[in-house]
């Protein structure tokens, strides 16, 4: 018999376009491991939260198991590799509603998990700003709870 196979990024695929379709923008939250390819200076806490919005990533592809895409840093290109089980959450930046999700340990080694080479194609010119995920809100600022 096959493993079933994950839920997780049908949900991640499905929110986004709610997102989208809603007006609003989508965001990320992400713990990264020694695979996930994001720019390191902008983890904070273990944690990057990520513009995933049609203006912010360039060639965006969530895959079954791993979204990539391309954006700017600071005014520089970088190819963003993220597994699927690395995400944390997905929500709607101007209200908030979304979904998290538990984080798989590293089951394997991270040199057992290989991420795919950068593309040398540019980033466009939209940019990724990570802002740290809300905590509270205060004065309509969206929020994000984990409820287990």
């Amino acid at each position: 018999m096959t493993r079933p196979q994950s839920t997780k990024p049908y949900l991640l695929r499905a929110l986004y376009e709610w997102c989208v379709d809603s007006g609003c923008t989508p965001y990320i939250s992400v713990v990264p491991d020694a695979a996930t390819r994001v720019p390191r200076e902008y983890v904070r806490d273990g944690e990057i939260v990520l513009n995933i919005g049609p203006l912010a990533a360039n060639r965006l592809k969530i895959g079954n198991d791993a979204i990539e895409f391309a954006a700017r840093f600071g005014g520089v290109a970088r190819e963003i590799w993220i597994p699927v089980a690395r995400v944390a959450a997905i929500y709607a930046r101007e209200n908030g509603q979304g979904m998290s999700f538990e984080v798989a340990d590293a089951a394997a080694p991270a040199g057992d998990r290989v991420a795919p080479a950068a593309a040398s194609e540019e980033a466009s010119s939209a940019g990724a700003e990570p802002p740290q995920p809300p905590s509270a809100p205060r004065g309509g600022r969206p929020s994000l709870r984990r409820i287990k």
